[in-house]
């Protein structure tokens, strides 16, 4: 770290390769304008418009009481943790944007970053150390000072002297905005703060990987299991656990370690969870195969009433079809050939804890009926058995398909599904959730090095690319092989590059990379000089003949796209390589919308 004496003399340095060099100011109007060619304003419409996503003038005064009573009702850890997935989420949001405005400049992506906060009236940056960041090897610093800093000084006005840092949504956007430039887990570490009575804020930036001394509550933001371990009573005032249930969490959070995202959609799963672990309620889990149905059971369970019970899990897809009820069930001794001895059935051995049911919608029709019996009186009888057995467990399933088309194809019960449908929680694919991608690569990797004692040198931007682009149909399940399998085959001491990842038979799109006018494969999006023969310059001249406007082309691509991916504004954008927002833009724009062109 360097010293306040070595400051200036960095300011002084010659901008390495990689290096993003400091704002004077002619770097400082060219990030300006930068920023003023993409921002729109639109009064009749009610819209603000910056990189393609709807933006909104906020007054800071109020900000600031909002500020003030979430920490008056949740504490300043739960603030903290609210309002740093706020920052992260908006700088993750504007790093994609701006990155894909140009991926090979990712210094002046990192560069624009600080700009834009800055035109928003958050803060001033002054860089002690310029952003540095190696690709191939995953590596980044960064150290700056923030002055004029409005969350440490709102939170000096309504709180007053802090014991730790307060710009909570500023390192959140800081750390969100780097990872998604640079598709490395980046962490800021606030070091001084106004708040705290320095004169001056100061953080400092490294891959999430090179901080070996960072506490949970630092961390607590990215970790879905930040919520296992929390007090369970702080979330539901009227439940006091039991002495042992503390001790249970404590043991399964263990369980966790893989269990990590940023995104909306993550978050608004484990808000759900959240809330209904407290209860007795029955939850249907939803969503494709590997996005982390059980993980997110094993959650519930872990911070619910019944977590010093056990959790017992069943895939009923595994079991076959003369099997189910006495897996289920248990057998008395003699029931049928074999059992020579009794035994108890999955609904027993959870007694008092919870009982997944995985893929539920493979249960055959004559087991469905007995399942339904079983939730309804709470009580079963063992195969071969007579005698009537009381059970005491909380059902959590999971499908993977939909089970209102089952029930409507006769292939699953009606009565069924309607006593599983209690609670439905809808697990987003990781396609949908893409900014959780870093952060699990991360982990995993971090996994996987350690299990096979190999050190790799992170990921190569062709790589990243290439995993920005994929469609992941196996979900988080599928990027965890991906990973194994890769540092598996990569070079001691080397980057993971795409072979290493999609050496599995794993599609992807022709859009991910072009072939370069040297033979060379460069990612989509980025310019090669096209010679007289090549046939998109006889495309281009065609196209110029038929359509001489760029605007009319424009709208010719999009309404294309748009019909090609049957209006799925998602499915347009990546058609067309651009962000959804920018699609959205100019789909209202050619609607008649008083956007700004």
């Amino acid at each position: 770290m360097p010293s306040p004496e070595s400051a200036k003399t960095s300011r002084r340095r010659r901008p390495k390769a990689g290096t993003v060099p400091a704002a004077g100011e002619d770097e400082a109007a060219r990030l300006s304008r930068a920023v003023a060619e993409h921002l729109r304003f639109s009064p009749d419409a009610g819209h603000i418009q910056l990189f393609g996503q709807r933006m909104l003038l906020m007054h800071a005064q109020s900000f600031a009481e909002l500020r003030r009573e979430l920490i008056t009702r949740l504490g300043l850890a739960g603030t903290r943790e609210l309002l740093t997935r706020l920052g992260y989420r908006q700088g993750f949001d504007d790093g994609q944007r701006v990155r894909a405005l140009n991926p090979e400049d990712l210094a002046h992506a990192l560069a624009l970053g600080p700009r834009l906060r800055e035109t928003e009236g958050f803060v001033r940056t002054l860089p002690i150390d310029a952003m540095r960041f190696d690709p191939a090897k995953g590596e980044f610093w960064g150290d700056f000072l923030w002055t004029a800093p409005w969350e440490a000084e709102a939170h000096l006005q309504q709180i007053g002297l802090s014991g730790e840092p307060a710009c909570w949504v500023m390192r959140g956007y800081a750390d969100g905005y780097c990872t998604a430039v640079t598709g490395v887990p980046i962490y800021w570490r606030e070091v001084e703060c106004v708040a705290m009575g320095h004169a001056h804020c100061r953080v400092i930036g490294k891959p999430l990987a090179a901080w070996d001394d960072l506490s949970e509550s630092e961390i607590g933001f990215l970790q879905a299991d930040s919520f296992v371990t929390a007090p369970v009573k702080s979330r539901a005032p009227d439940f006091n656990p039991p002495a042992d249930a503390v001790t249970a969490r404590a043991a399964t959070a263990t369980n966790f370690e893989g269990f990590v995202g940023a995104s909306p959609g993550f978050n608004a799963v484990a808000n759900l969870v959240r809330r209904v672990a407290p209860t007795d309620s029955t939850v249907l889990f939803r969503g494709e195969s590997g996005v982390g149905k059980e993980c997110f059971a094993r959650a519930m369970h872990s911070i619910s009433p019944r977590a010093a019970k056990p959790m017992v899990s069943i895939n009923c897809a595994a079991i076959p079809p003369e099997l189910v009820e006495a897996e289920l069930f248990g057998v008395e001794r003699g029931a049928y050939t074999g059992a020579d001895h009794a035994r108890a059935g999955r609904f027993e051995r959870a007694d008092g804890g919870t009982l997944f049911l995985d893929e539920i919608s493979s249960l055959p029709l004559p087991a469905q009926g007995k399942v339904l019996r079983a939730i309804q009186e709470r009580e079963i009888e063992r195969v071969g058995g007579t005698q009537v057995r009381k059970i005491d467990v909380r059902i959590v399933s999971a499908a993977n398909c939909d089970l209102r088309v089952e029930m409507e194809a006769g292939r699953f019960r009606t009565d069924l599904f309607y006593r599983l449908n209690v609670f439905p929680i809808e697990i987003p694919p990781l396609r949908e959730r893409r900014e959780d991608v870093p952060l699990l690569v991360s982990l995993f990797l971090d996994r996987y090095t350690q299990r096979f004692a190999k050190a790799v040198q992170g990921l190569t931007p062709r790589a990243w690319d290439a995993l920005w682009d994929y469609d992941w149909p196996g979900n988080v399940r599928e990027l965890e092989n991906m990973v194994q399998r890769a540092v598996i085959l990569a070079e001691g001491g080397g980057a993971i590059d795409v072979q290493h990842l999609f050496a599995g038979g794993e599609k992807l799109r022709p859009a991910s990379f072009n072939l370069g006018a040297q033979g060379a494969l460069v990612p989509t999006g980025i310019t090669t000089t096209l010679d007289a023969s090549d046939p998109r310059r006889r495309l281009a001249a065609d196209l110029l003949k038929a359509v001489p406007s760029l605007k009319e082309i424009e709208t010719l691509l999009v309404d294309c796209a748009m019909e090609q991916a049957d209006g799925n504004l998602s499915a347009a954008a990546r058609l067309l390589c651009l962000q959804r927002g920018q699609v959205e833009y100019r789909v209202k724009r050619q609607q008649g919308g008083t956007m700004l062109d």
